[in-house]
């Protein structure tokens, strides 16, 4: 825990998923809410989407939703969801012609439905 998932539309050609995703992990990692090996991330190019009614090619997303375990306050929420959509605007496309929103959820999870093992291998 936590797992980060991030959906993009696949128009932006320019953005960098995986550069974005280590940012969000090291800004996660900051945090101090969470050990760093237990981060995890991926991203998704959504090739089918449609933002509003208009049809505009120029329009776009980048949507972050970060599943983290129950018991943290808000006020922790809310700051891990600013640090995660600070780290995706970084990476974020800087071209005039596109529209893009960038969001982050938290999604809570009850601890009782949750169960992890950790396997390390031997080096």
């Amino acid at each position: 825990m936590p797992h980060l998932y991030l959906e993009y539309s696949d128009n932006l050609a320019t953005f960098d998923a995986a550069a974005a995703l280590l940012q969000a992990n090291r800004a996660l990692d900051a945090s101090g809410q969470f050990s760093e090996i237990d981060i995890k991330s991926r991203a998704y190019a959504v090739s089918c989407h449609q933002v509003g009614t208009a049809s505009n090619p120029q329009r776009a997303f980048i949507h972050a939703r970060l599943a983290i375990l129950e018991g943290r306050s808000e006020a922790v929420q809310q700051a891990l969801a600013q640090q995660v959509l600070a780290a995706l605007l970084q990476h974020c496309p800087d071209d005039p012609a596109l529209d893009v929103q960038v969001s982050c959820e938290i999604q809570q999870i009850a601890r009782a439905s949750y169960a992890k093992q950790h396997r390390c291998g031997q080096p």
